[in-house]
């Protein structure tokens, strides 16, 4: 069997794969720490257990979900086409994926609504980076 050969900008993949990390610290973080935490039954103030192998695993599923988004959106994608595929992705893919999850778990629409924005904005982003660096 003949594999495509699939021509990749790693260093694209990699800028959004951190891209998704500086997101996330701002997203968790100053803009929704305290909101999340109260739906989520988290103290806000408690420090996680295992925060490198926490770190490390979301990292590694950011660089996963940016090298796949990357082979999925191709190599002739411009930034606003990429946006928008980042878009429709994270809005109807990964945000209704929750949507089920969240309404059988009968976790709070705000927790939802927090958790969705975040993929959303992340593979906007996703696509905005690897759309424009090529």
């Amino acid at each position: 069997m003949n594999m495509p050969q699939i021509d990749l900008n790693w260093l694209a993949v990699i800028a959004a794969a951190a891209s998704a990390f500086v997101l996330g610290g701002l997203w968790y973080g100053p803009l929704f720490k305290r909101a999340w935490c109260r739906e989520a039954g988290i103290d806000p103030d408690s420090a996680p257990s295992h925060p490198a192998r926490i770190f490390a695993t979301a990292f590694v599923c950011s660089l996963l979900s940016a090298l796949i988004f990357a082979v999925f959106l191709g190599h002739d994608a411009s930034a606003a086409n990429g946006f928008g595929a980042g878009f429709v992705v994270g809005l109807f893919f990964v945000a209704m994926s929750f949507g089920i999850n969240y309404a059988f778990a009968q976790r709070s629409l705000k927790l939802w609504m927090i958790d969705a924005g975040y993929h959303i904005v992340q593979f906007s982003l996703y696509g905005l980076i690897l759309g424009a660096w090529h």
